[in-house]
């Protein structure tokens, strides 16, 4: 993960437990006015979200930002697909990568940077049911081990 980025608004719990994680890259998201005042109010929504490459320009599709309250007119549609802004050579690498069997574009975290929305997303190869329960089972054991530290530590 990239160093140093500011306050997070909106993270994808899910993604870790859905997808082995392999590689992330930061991006920027194209914005409207209000959608990024929304953005600074934290009204956004990243859990059923996706990346995908579209004519050769990575489109984040079904992020929900709420419209802004003070936006009447001016405001924009909530769902619609936004463009994100990474180097033609990460692109490139990206498009090679998302044609293999079973890999996705996933966004992990959206956050502001220097006064810049930005998203981080990760390219996640699908995990199986088993894979799923062993993270389960690997996660309760360290619970019930922390837990057995503790208590002797009494």
């Amino acid at each position: 993960m990239p160093k140093g980025y500011g306050k997070t608004l909106a993270q994808n719990r899910k993604a870790s437990h859905d997808y082995f994680i392999e590689e992330t890259y930061e991006a920027g998201i194209v914005l409207r006015g209000t959608e990024i005042k929304s953005i600074r109010a934290g009204r956004i929504n990243i859990k059923d979200s996706h990346a995908r490459i579209i004519n050769g320009e990575v489109q984040l599709i079904n992020m929900h930002i709420a419209p802004y309250e003070q936006g009447n007119r001016f405001n924009h549609d909530p769902t619609r697909s936004r463009k994100l802004l990474l180097h033609r050579k990460q692109i490139n690498k990206l498009i090679g990568l998302t044609q293999q069997q079973g890999y996705a574009l996933i966004p992990l975290k959206i956050y502001i940077k220097n006064g810049v929305a930005k998203v981080l997303i990760g390219l996640g190869k699908g995990k199986k049911k088993y894979d799923k329960r062993e993270d389960l089972k690997q996660k309760q054991m360290k619970r019930d081990i922390d837990r057995a530290i503790k208590d002797q530590m009494r």
